[in-house]
């Protein structure tokens, strides 16, 4: 019986430590979002220290938009009226970001989602990371 308390404890802490994102987080997803590095399928890696455009994402339900925009030091956001619109689609494994317009189609698998951070998975393999934007503050 001893010998079972171990393993069946350490089960326990795996399984409730999962990464797995829920229906309940995709609201998470709201709001504005810099790029913080990218990973290519190759292991190659790409950080982003400073970014002069950051996207905002709204969804309700499971459709959404994205919208690039470049934050101001009065706190205020340059736009042009340009959305990317997707849908979410639940899947066993998760949950992925579908987008289309008239020129393409593509999907993002969400491998990880938080109040401050998210990354998604492309197609190719490549992993995008991002932080929830903090504007800059001048007094």
């Amino acid at each position: 019986m001893k010998k079972l308390i171990l393993p069946t404890i350490i089960l326990f802490v795996l399984f409730s430590c999962s990464n797995k994102v829920s229906k309940s987080d995709l609201k998470h997803l709201n709001g504005y979002w810099e790029i913080k590095e990218v990973v290519f399928s190759d292991g190659n890696k790409k950080e982003y220290k400073i970014n002069s455009i950051i996207d905002y994402i709204e969804i309700n339900d499971l459709k959404g938009f994205k919208k690039k925009v470049v934050p101001q030091f009065d706190g205020s956001f340059k736009t042009s009226n340009d959305a990317e619109p997707f849908t979410i689609k639940q899947e066993d494994d998760g949950f992925k970001i579908l987008y289309k317009n008239d020129l393409s189609e593509w999907e993002e698998s969400i491998i990880f989602l938080s109040d401050d951070s998210y990354s998604t998975q492309n197609a190719e393999g490549t992993v995008y990371h991002f932080k929830r934007f903090e504007p800059i503050k001048i007094e």
